[in-house]
């Protein structure tokens, strides 16, 4: 099998921390698909265009558009149908007109097409991991955290793990969201990691167990009749009865008989290999990228909206710049400098960008200005490269609010006349035919809320790209050094042969 490069993204909005656990999942993905010789990528929010990308976490934002460049695969890992997460109709959506993979049969039914068939949707399970062995684990019965809890709570939970706690046991939980090798630490040193279902389907939480089991501590599981868990887990969890779930706490746990059994069923769970399953997914996937290559074309992209900045203010489906290679930007360029137009590039991620002049709706720059050497500059290419009517969105500290120094690189602040140069007194710029009007103006607070004048740290504003009128192009002609522009005075535009001029318009030449 001829396999395409694999790309795992991991959507996450800004600032929205419980994108982290999607870690564990994609991490597995990339052991299961490096096992068959692929080679395999995995980043935040960004997609290649070489490659067949498997998305995590697309109910949290995607833009559609996004797959008529990218050849996608949704990893499904959300509880889907009646009693399930509340999902918005455009995820369902997604789901349901593109390439799909899930981990529960019973989530298909929430997304397939009227004419589809659940069978051609891959099902991949989640089991044991052996790169989470490298470190050695304490023995069970001398570990200090009894019960280990973590994830989302909500009434239903909550009842629950009453329950536990009043068979006599302390269940340990954190404080706030904690993802990853620091969370890990934690379950290393559990005796047991208990879990109980968020909604109503019951569906097992194999893509948090798995994690738990190859970490080498045990859980401890809460199961319904409409639980059915996949073969790895049965024999490899302790399963409770859910008439009286704290029976298993009064009478089995911490005693030498459950940590007798506990190594057991954790030695059950390494012999569980699901190779083929992911074996029939990168062949599935391979297909699927095979094909799309021949729909999605060869022109290059020509986005309608641009980001000036990368790293974490990424925005999915908008032409990422930044001058930084290691922000992860989609093009690595200096707007600060000559920039001729059109500009053909590739991307940093197997694609091809065309900007031109004219072209874009849209430029978005969060505390940039502030940091660029040669302001005038970048603005004359914004403006070059906006549409009429286009317009540059723009947020910067306020001169008068300690945000405004605060960053060592900063090279200036700005206040409300910083923009008169390219509104009202353009032609300093060399600017004639466009200029920029303000169409927004906000003062925002430090929670970036609107706020009055006085308690204003930063300044939003959307300037918007306009054709001069006649009076300031003459007014443009006056105050510039020279004439902005003479029209040629070549003879009705054409050089004509002395000889074919009659002499009377000869002499007046």
């Amino acid at each position: 099998m001829n396999l395409p490069p694999v790309h795992i993204a991991i959507m996450q909005p800004a600032g929205y921390v419980h994108s982290l656990g999607f870690l564990d999942q994609a991490r597995y993905f990339r052991y299961q698909f490096r096992r068959m010789g692929a080679t395999v990528t995995i980043s935040k929010n960004r997609l290649r265009e070489d490659a067949v990308n498997f998305v995590f976490g697309a109910h949290l934002g995607f833009p559609a558009e996004w797959t008529r460049r990218h050849a996608c695969v949704f990893v499904n890992l959300e509880q889907l149908g009646h009693g399930g997460a509340k999902v918005s109709a455009d995820y369902l959506n997604l789901l349901r007109r593109n390439a799909v993979c899930d981990y529960d049969a019973d989530n298909i039914p929430a997304y397939l097409d009227p004419a589809g068939d659940a069978a051609d949707i891959p099902l991949v399970p989640f089991a044991h991991a052996p790169y989470l062995q490298g470190e050695t684990s304490a023995p069970l019965e001398s570990r200090p955290i009894d019960l280990l809890f973590f994830g989302s709570m909500n009434p239903r939970r909550r009842a629950f793990l009453d329950q536990v706690e009043a068979a006599g046991f302390s269940v340990s939980a954190f404080d706030s969201p904690v993802y990853g090798a620091e969370r890990d630490a934690f379950i290393r040193q559990a005796k047991a990691v208990v879990n109980c279902h968020f909604y109503e389907t019951s569906r097992f939480e194999q893509a948090r167990a798995f994690q738990c089991l190859s970490l080498g501590t045990p859980v401890i599981s809460e199961r319904t009749e409409r639980t059915r868990p996949g073969p790895a887990f049965e024999d490899a969890v302790f399963w409770l009865d859910t008439k009286d779930p704290a029976a298993f706490f009064r009478q089995q746990f911490n005693t030498p008989a459950f940590f007798d059994a506990a190594r057991g069923k954790l030695a059950a769970f390494t012999r569980y290999d699901p190779i083929e399953a992911y074996a029939d997914l990168l062949a599935f996937a391979a297909g699927f990228h095979q094909a799309h290559g021949k729909t999605r074309g060869t022109e290059p992209w020509r986005p309608a909206r641009v980001n000036l900045g990368s790293g974490k203010d990424y925005k999915p489906g908008w032409l990422n710049i930044d001058i930084l290679e290691r922000a992860e930007p989609d093009l690595v360029l200096d707007l600060g400098q000559p920039v001729p137009l059109p500009l053909d590039a590739p991307t940093c991620r197997g694609g091809h960008v065309r900007l031109e002049a004219g072209s874009l709706e849209l430029v978005y720059a969060n505390n940039v200005l502030e940091h660029v050497p040669d302001l005038p500059l970048l603005m004359t290419n914004v403006l070059a490269l906006l549409k009429e009517g286009g317009q540059f969105m723009i947020e910067v500290p306020y001169e008068h609010s300690p945000t405004a120094w605060q960053d060592p690189t900063h090279l200036r602040a700005l206040n409300e006349n910083s923009w008169l140069y390219y509104t009202d007194w353009f032609w300093y710029l060399g600017w004639f035919d466009h200029r920029f009007e303000i169409a927004e103006f906000k003062w925002l607070d430090l929670q970036l809320k609107p706020c009055a004048k006085e308690q204003a740290a930063f300044m939003k504003l959307s300037l918007r790209k306009i054709p001069t009128t006649l009076r300031e192009r003459t007014l443009a002609r006056t105050m510039r050094a020279d004439f902005g522009g003479i029209e040629s005075d070549d003879f009705w535009g054409e050089d004509i042969p002395a000889d074919e001029v009659a002499p009377s318009e000869a002499a007046s030449i």
